[in-house]
């Protein structure tokens, strides 16, 4: 068993973790393809327990409490990325990021504009020029304050740098909306070295009801697939309206 803690740096919602971030931490050492599922919110500057239950990568609250789970997955799960855009498209591509206009997400780890680079990782997907809609990409550079004794980025910032643009490829096809990171499945095919560029795409999938399905891939500059994932996003539920209030004559 080991302690962890997920420090406010590495937040999604301002008060839990990223949740891309936590799924990496709990499935890094499963070889292969894995699904990490989040099960509750994701504490802060606390320690948790990652212990292996069943044949699984448990993570667990000081209570005892099921916070996320991680299994190897079925590689078939995963789906084939598209083609990967030019470095050039993905870089105009970034510039139509809806959260440079809208406040979305801005302290996110991964996606927030309010997060200096090196403190997070500015992953900003916006709409391809000329793609079906949702289809979004851009350029990302793991900074080396992330960097591991290898040169490369580690697991788990890589699986958060694939976390939000499945959120926001659905964000640039159906318009802004609130939704939580569900289930994560990713396979890590080979580690980008920090202080390169590289490609972050991602699109949509399938939606039913409150559910909403993601692919999302890394590439090279050359266009090699180095990493890939499947996403299940949750959509908040909308706001109960409540009664209008009665007229009162003057």
């Amino acid at each position: 068993m080991a302690k962890i803690i997920v420090a406010q740096q590495f937040c999604g919602p301002p008060n839990s973790g990223n949740g891309g971030y936590v799924c990496g931490l709990i499935a890094k050492d499963i070889e292969g393809p894995a699904t990490a599922v989040l099960r509750a919110r994701v504490p802060l500057d606390v320690s948790l327990s990652l212990l292996s239950e069943d044949g699984a990568m448990q993570l667990k609250d000081f209570e005892g409490g099921l916070v996320g789970r991680a299994t190897p997955a079925d590689r078939a799960l995963l789906p084939t990325p598209p083609e990967a855009p030019s470095m050039r498209v993905a870089r105009e591509a970034g510039a139509r990021y809806a959260g440079h206009e809208q406040r979305i997400h801005p302290i996110c780890f991964t996606c927030g504009p309010e997060r200096r680079d090196g403190d997070g990782l500015r992953v900003f997907p916006g709409q391809i020029d000329g793609a079906p809609a949702g289809h979004v990409a851009c350029i990302w550079t793991p900074h080396m304050d992330f960097v591991d004794p290898q040169g490369l980025a580690p697991i788990e910032v890589i699986w958060a740098a694939l976390d939000c643009p499945g959120f926001f490829a659905w964000v640039a096809k159906e318009g802004r909306h609130g939704a939580l990171l569900g289930t994560m499945t990713a396979e890590v095919l080979r580690r980008p070295r920090c202080g390169h560029e590289y490609i972050v795409m991602a699109w949509p999938l399938e939606r039913e009801g409150r559910k909403e399905t993601a692919g999302v891939a890394l590439f090279a500059m050359n266009g090699e697939v180095m990493a890939r994932g499947h996403q299940v996003w949750i959509v908040s539920a909308p706001p109960v309206a409540s009664a209008a209030p009665t007229p009162v004559a003057a």
